[in-house]
């Protein structure tokens, strides 16, 4: 193999598929990259056997040729080359990569690439097509509210359903949930639904561009497999097994009171009362209080430490309903107040034992619902 490309677009190839390397595994050639010439350009691709990412960067060919070569060394060389053409070479019958960039070179020792783990191709499945800056948004709006902890799986993933002309994303970890739902640009001829990774959905969140640019998605339930094709790069996964929760259950259809307030003036409240809540479990305790006839109606956002001290902010709000009370972890509002984009968000209260919902105020597309905390009023 022998060819030149630029360190500007092969480090940021690099970047994206060795964060799939595997860094600890009982299969050493999964910490490997394969390098490959492909239609006159290099492809690079990393797995970590659950996932796969394929990258491909412009080139000059000369020979044809592949290898593998250890993902961490070879990124943090390239990534530290100034920015100038790069040489790779693979000599005939030995089993390394010579680079030359400038005035620098290096020799990697590889490995043979039919060594390397065979990516799957899904044949089958159905494909739609999304735009990308609308499916960044809202992967970003629910994956932060996937679980953890691996012993519910199905909760370490986010629930995916196509149907008709719409995709539904959604989210739990036992103690809120975020549901989030865009247009397709190809309809699908049948509903189809599935759990994908959480960490398969953040590597399209990083990868994804916020421009037009557009995502293939092909979910395959019976294989288990979704593939996600971008402009020269794709991401395989395995899909996770299982049935998730039935969600819509859970999102309640009504409320006693609704309270509509500026989204960043919210944020900033929470995380000030997150301060003082640190050591009292986390707990924030909201009051909503209905205005009179000139006066409008308000959010108190407080919390208190019984060694510390306590807190209250209070925000100008419209009000709908009766007064109400209620305590959430003060995390968790802090992370669904931090994605949302529209400049006012809803409270939706029933009571203070009850869930309670966020939502933005000039979209429908979007709602979240966080469990509340028992405190003593």
């Amino acid at each position: 193999m022998k060819l030149t490309c630029l360190q500007e677009n092969l480090n940021k190839g690099l970047g994206i598929v060795s964060r799939v390397a595997a860094t600890r595994t009982t299969l050493p050639i999964t910490g490997n990259l394969l390098l490959a010439t492909d239609q006159g350009r290099l492809k690079v691709v990393a797995t970590n056997l659950e996932m796969a990412i394929t990258c491909w960067t412009g080139a000059k060919v000369e020979e044809e040729g592949e290898i593998t070569v250890p993902a961490r060394l070879l990124s943090e060389f390239i990534a530290v080359l100034p920015n100038d053409k790069i040489e790779l070479t693979v000599p005939a019958k030995k089993k390394s990569l010579e680079i030359k960039c400038a005035r620098f070179e290096a020799r990697i020792s590889g490995v043979d690439a039919k060594e390397f783990p065979p990516i799957p191709r899904i044949e089958d499945g159905i494909t739609t097509r999304v735009e990308a800056g609308a499916l960044k948004q809202g992967i970003g709006q629910v994956i932060f509210a996937t679980a953890s902890d691996e012993s519910r799986p199905v909760l370490t993933g986010v629930y995916t359903e196509l149907d008709g002309e719409r995709l539904t994303l959604a989210a739990a970890d036992g103690f809120r949930l975020a549901v989030y739902r865009l247009s397709l640009l190809t309809p699908v001829p049948s509903k189809v639904a599935a759990i994908i990774p959480a960490k398969t959905l953040a590597e399209v969140n990083r990868s994804a561009a916020d421009s037009e640019e557009t995502v293939d998605i092909t979910l395959d339930p019976i294989k288990g497999q979704v593939l996600f094709r971008m402009k020269d790069l794709e991401i395989f996964s395995q899909l996770i097994q299982g049935s998730f929760p039935r969600y819509e259950q859970l999102i309640p259809d009504k409320s006693n009171t609704r309270v509509v307030v500026d989204t960043s003036h919210f944020l900033k409240a929470v995380k000030t009362a997150a301060i003082f809540a640190r050591d009292s479990s986390g707990i924030v305790r909201l009051v909503v209080s209905p205005g009179g006839e000139l006066s409008p109606g308000k959010l108190s956002i407080s919390a208190r430490s019984e060694e510390l001290g306590d807190n209250v902010s209070e925000l100008d709000g419209m009000v709908q309903g009766e007064e109400a009370k209620i305590a959430f972890n003060g995390k968790y509002l802090i992370d669904v107040l931090s994605v949302i984009k529209e400049t006012e968000v809803s409270l939706e209260i029933i009571s203070p034992t009850s869930p309670g919902v966020i939502r933005p105020v000039s979209s429908d597309n979007y709602v979240h619902v966080i469990m509340p905390m028992f405190v003593q009023w």
